[in-house]
């Protein structure tokens, strides 16, 4: 007969897994300029040690090939560079840097106040600005990193003092290519009193982007389609578990930090996915998100 303790974290796990449906979605309702999601649904728990997390990658140093970018094609604007120093951690392996917030709306919302010459697809289908909280990257750094950035990794945006998950979703190709992008939802979230739109971005340079790099980082296809993201408690989940795992590497939870080195000397063989994506541009990630039973 099950003990006391585990019927009670069967009781629990079931709770979890049953609320997460409220968040299974069909994107479709969400795709209104002011009726997306709401930031509940992709902000980071509050147990998620924010300013700490701010203030390590402003100490960021490592600067890979391909890095620095403006934040805008204005003449002498601000440079922003990419660092690697959270690159080869064995979890919570991360790139970062810190930017403006444009808005991009680029994919099925291309014609969004303030940007009527926007492109109809995004990198890896055609996402939703309005109810996707989507980031975006540099092209030629993207195409320079596709092994660690297949597409739709997730990724952490600190901005106004608050922590949101999203995804890789879009890449910059303007000349100059430019960073500090997001989608339409998630710059009005960040700062929705700005009254920002595709032709008028948060313009100061104080937003932190992390991105998760790897397969294992990607929201599955579970979780995603083309166009919208369909389970915000799976994409909320992976966020702070990624997170968490970059948090400790840092020792932000009181766990001594990880050193970093760019020099590999020794080689694992890593066993071989036959996972299948499930269209063209997704790769789809490992994640698990409800444990399939207790054993007493």
């Amino acid at each position: 007969m099950p003990s006391k303790t585990a019927i009670s974290q069967l009781a629990i796990s079931l709770a979890l897994c049953n609320s997460a449906f409220g968040q299974v979605v069909n994107g479709a309702d969400y795709n209104k300029p002011n009726g997306g999601p709401p930031a509940s649904f992709f902000a980071a728990a509050s147990t998620m040690p924010v300013a700490a997390l701010q203030a390590a990658a402003a100490k960021a140093s490592q600067v890979p090939k391909l890095a620095t970018y403006p934040v805008s094609q204005d003449s002498g604007a601000a440079k922003s560079t990419i660092h690697s120093d959270w690159a080869s951690f064995s979890e919570g392996a991360s790139i970062s840097w810190v930017a403006d917030m444009d808005v991009d709306c680029d994919g099925l919302n291309s014609g969004c106040q303030g940007n009527p010459d926007g492109q109809p697809q995004t990198n890896w289908g055609a996402l939703s600005a309005y109810e996707v909280p989507f980031i975006v990257i540099p092209d030629k750094y993207l195409s320079a990193n596709t092994g660690a950035l297949p597409g739709n990794n997730i990724a952490a945006v600190i901005c106004n003092g608050k922590m949101f998950y999203g995804i890789l979703g879009d890449s910059n190709g303007d000349n100059p290519q430019v960073t500090g992008e997001a989608s339409w939802l998630i710059a009005r979230t960040c700062f929705p009193n700005e009254g920002l739109n595709g032709n008028n971005g948060h313009t100061g340079v104080d937003v932190t982007y992390i991105v998760f790099t790897g397969k294992d980082a990607v929201l599955p296809s579970s979780a995603l389609t083309k166009n919208y993201i369909t389970n915000f408690t799976t994409l909320r989940s992976m966020g702070d578990k990624l997170v968490n795992a970059l948090a400790t590497k840092l020792g932000l939870l009181g766990t001594s930090p990880t050193k970093t080195t760019t020099l590999v000397t020794t080689t694992t063989t890593k066993p071989t996915s036959t996972a299948s994506c499930s269209w063209a541009g997704h790769c789809e990630g490992v994640y698990s998100r409800c444990p399939a039973s207790f054993v007493d």
